[in-house]
């Protein structure tokens, strides 16, 4: 079996503030682990928010983001769309501006040193003021490494309320990818798409349960982000042997694998052969996938195929007995 972590892949759907070490949040003062599982969606949001409220100065954010750099090079993620909520910082620090240059200092830095490309895409929790929608897509617009904004959090807000921000992020290029289909039914994915402008889908899994919005999901290319592990730990599947993966892609939709910041992307490429069996051919479609579905520039995205393509070509892959197992995967 060849390593999964050589295996060059883009991470498309990873929390910033869900990828803290354990001993940099006890350093800052917050909980000592990631917790899990849990039994609902605002126990796991009221948990990381412990996180989150311990990040307090530039410096706490550059080191986060640079962590995050090392940590996800050593897992083969060549590429990530790192999500963050700036504007929920500076608004909490009273410095708008502060947490987000921090932090692309901090992925600046990662990026020199772990030889890791990074983007930013900026989320918004549903639950929150359209004010600060729009303060987020201004932000989006200063700087360059950011690419995107989202909506996040409990799918039982609407996307409508942010309708006017939304159709202001498209026209001025920004690209949308909005959280849907995870807690909420297939109506959330289908509300992303027509309101929320949805080049992509964070999670989706439900969407199986309309034959209609699968049919328009995959007819569109839309691809979906899903997070197999973290879907277990938030309580939205049972089990990962009751996961959809396999229906997902059975039914024709481009699925990409993800973690959400709960785990490590080598750890859900090896599960993905382990539990759900998939062989080498297939997750480096996987891996294929999430390239095509990134927002990389094409030159990149030309280099991360023939890296993918040089991993399986090899004739001899490295078996040892860590090499593949998700046993190894955990920080």
């Amino acid at each position: 079996m060849r390593d999964v972590r050589l295996l060059p892949k883009a991470h498309l759907h990873v929390h910033l503030e869900s990828t803290v070490r354990p001993e940099t949040s006890r350093e800052f003062g917050g909980p000592s682990g990631r917790g899990g599982p849990f039994a609902t969606f605002r126990e796991f949001a009221d948990h990381r928010a412990l996180v989150r409220g311990r990040l307090l100065t530039a410096e706490h954010f550059r080191r986060v983001a640079l962590e995050f750099c090392e940590d996800e090079a050593a897992q083969g993620t060549r590429y990530a769309e790192v999500s963050f909520t700036a504007a929920s910082h500076g608004e909490r620090l009273g410095a708008p501006e502060m947490p987000l240059e921090a932090v692309l200092d901090g992925l600046a830095e990662g990026s020199r040193r772990y030889g890791i490309e990074c983007r930013v895409l900026l989320d918004h929790s549903r639950r929150r003021s359209v004010d600060r929608l729009w303060q987020t897509l201004r932000l989006a617009t200063r700087y360059e490494a950011v690419v995107g904004i989202g909506l996040a959090g409990d799918e039982s807000y609407p996307v409508a309320p942010f309708a006017e921000v939304l159709d202001a992020a498209r026209d001025a290029g920004v690209r949308l990818v909005h959280h849907a289909g995870e807690f909420g039914g297939p109506d959330s994915i289908r509300e992303a798409l027509a309101i929320g402008h949805a080049e992509r889908i964070g999670h989706g899994v439900r969407v199986l349960e309309d034959e209609a919005v699968v049919a328009e999901v995959r007819e569109r290319g839309v691809p979906l982000e899903v997070c197999p592990t973290s879907n277990v730990l938030l309580g939205v599947v049972p089990s990962l042997a009751e996961h959809p993966l396999r229906r997902l892609s059975a039914a024709g939709l481009a699925v990409t694998l993800n973690t959400d910041g709960e785990t490590d992307l080598a750890g859900e490429y090896a599960l993905a052969r382990e539990v759900f069996g998939y062989d080498d051919a297939e997750l480096a479609g996987f891996a294929r996938a999430s390239i095509d579905a990134s927002f990389a520039e094409e030159e990149l995205k030309a280099e991360l195929r023939a890296g993918v393509d040089a991993w399986l070509a090899d004739p001899d892959p490295d078996s040892g007995s860590d090499s593949g197992s998700a046993s190894a995967s955990g920080r």
